[in-house]
């Protein structure tokens, strides 16, 4: 994106400082908007976003620390790129600025060629974020996001220094000594942000980044050189390079952590701000593949557990159809794959299943068998071209409330586990059909299920066995037995959710979801 495209909000209370930026920023292409305070800025920024801050520090009124910390505080403008420029250069204003949220600080008297630098450099690292964010954005785990850091330098005592003081600020931090470890690092780290060196024994800097910037996987990840190099020459190289920011090594180490947090804290906005975004796209649809409870049956307690894969509507999809005044099917399927990718397939399936109860209910005397539905069913996902190609299992269950008579049937689903209540044994019932639309003529069998009173059936995805903890264990069905087992039954589906995130240490890798049904009259 060019400058001609970017505009930029400038506030300073120093007329003469505000037009001699303003003119200079106009030359090369700015769009600028000025305000000679904080309330002349909030009114530009709820006119139009900019794609930018400016803003000087000590200012009649409210001060432009005050300000910047307003402007994070709202959700909209929490990615957006802030620069200090001001006359107050201490590092405890540095120090404070970073940990408002400024994304950079410019000392006045300002050389103009190193303001316009910074300001490419900002705006340059904000898109960076964007496409960054929103690629990182599905990798962000169940648990408070810990970022990873990885430092490439051959000065071992700076390398252990700096990971000493990363980690106290709760980061994840990996070495590396020379050019090459650190590409192997970063491809099996995956960190969120790389700090090196430009003077390094076997290849430089410069070198390190064109290899990252040729991997697909990598050339995304933000880029930070630590250097004692201050040659415009290798700044105006490395910003060629896709380098994102420059940190001086004489800067100290306080700065060089508040400078990483800063970077580090912009991911996390643009990568929330992407997220909220998802999540406002699919509320819009007005359809979901999930309810948010289950619904009351007549003589039965139904209850359900849907973990959605970092927070990400996913493949995992559950429904409850009333097919007559006594007469429910119950739907659980699993689309293989994750995150909005499988949620979009899970659309298309909940659609054909939907679809196929109405064609088989129309027929007579099948309609309320699972069997002739799910054989429906997998036809219809055989001729589409694009559905065909990811696979489901589905779990097809259909209950009748009067005879509490309950057929099922499944699709290369798991198990169904049902548990007596006169001798607390466990049996599992299992069904022998195929994945939906692997061939075009799959025959699927009803089992007939008798619930007696008090008995109880459970229904659990793969993403609940294969859960693993950090040891890379599974979970596993002999631990859900054991729950299932010992629990009492009204708080079952609470005491599995809490062992097994226990168990993963609050990192699920997959959706995961469950269905519990009981027979209580």
């Amino acid at each position: 994106m060019t400058s001609q495209e970017k505009k930029i909000l400038l506030i300073d209370d120093d007329p003469t400082i505000r037009k001699l930026i303003a003119y200079n920023l106009k030359k090369v292409g700015y769009g600028i908007m000025e305000a000679d305070g904080p309330d002349q800025g909030f009114v530009h920024l709820k006119e139009t976003t900019p794609d930018l801050v400016l803003c000087d520090i000590m200012m009649s009124g409210m001060d432009g620390f005050d300000f910047c910390e307003k402007v994070r505080a709202d959700e909209k403008y929490k990615a957006l790129p802030f620069i200090f420029v001001s006359a107050k250069s201490s590092i405890e204003d540095k120090s404070r600025a970073v940990a408002l949220g400024a994304d950079d600080f410019i000392s006045k008297p300002f050389i103009l060629e190193e303001l316009l630098l910074k300001i490419k450099s900002v705006l340059k690292r904000s898109d960076i974020y964007k496409s960054y964010g929103a690629k990182k954005v599905f990798e962000a785990e169940t648990k408070p996001f810990k970022a990873k850091v990885l430092i490439v330098d051959d000065d071992p005592a700076l390398t252990r220094l700096l990971e000493k003081s990363l980690t106290k600020q709760e980061y994840s931090v990996k070495l590396a000594h020379n050019t090459f470890d650190g590409f192997n690092a970063a491809k099996e780290f995956q960190p969120d942000l790389i700090l090196s060196d430009i003077l390094m024994p076997d290849a430089d800097g410069f070198e390190f980044k064109k290899l990252l910037s040729a991997d697909s996987g990598l050339k995304s990840i933000p880029f930070v050189f630590l250097t004692s190099k201050t040659e415009e020459a290798d700044i105006l190289k490395g910003y060629d390079v896709g380098v994102q920011d420059y940190v001086l090594k004489t800067s100290g180490i306080n700065i060089v952590v508040a400078k990483v947090s800063a970077i580090i804290q912009s991911v996390q906005r643009e990568r929330k701000k992407v997220v909220d975004e998802l999540h406002q796209a699919a509320d819009s649809i007005k359809m979901k593949v999930v309810p948010d409870a289950a619904p009351k049956f007549n003589g039965y307690a139904v209850d359900q557990w849907h973990s959605a894969y970092q927070g990400i509507p996913g493949g995992d999809f559950i429904d409850y159809i009333k097919l007559n005044s006594d007469t429910y099917a119950i739907v659980f399927g699993d689309v293989m794959g994750k995150k909005w990718g499988a949620w979009y397939f899970a659309f298309a399936y909940a659609g054909y299943i939907r679809s196929a109860i109405r064609f088989v209910a129309h027929g007579g005397g099948d309609a309320f068998s699972p069997a002739k539905i799910m054989e429906r069913v997998n036809r219809a996902v055989y001729d589409d071209a694009k559905v065909s190609e990811i696979f489901a299992t589905l779990s097809l269950i259909v209950l009748n409330t009067t005879t509490n008579e309950m057929k099922y049937t499944g699709a290369g689903d798991l198990p169904v586990l049902l548990k007596k209540a006169k001798t607390n044994e466990i049996v599992k019932v299992e069904s022998e059909g195929l994945l939906l639309g692997f061939i075009e003529q799959s025959d699927y069998e009803d089992v007939n299920i008798k619930l007696e009173l008090n008995d109880e059936l459970l229904l659990f995805t793969d993403g609940v066995v294969e859960a693993k903890n950090e040891n890379g264990e599974q979970y596993g069905h002999d631990r859900i037995t054991e729950v299932y087992a010992n629990s009492k039954s009204d708080a079952f589906l609470n005491d599995l959710k809490e062992k097994l995130l226990n168990f993963t240490n609050f990192k699920l890798d997959d959706d995961t979801s469950a269905i519990w049904i009981k027979r209580v009259n």
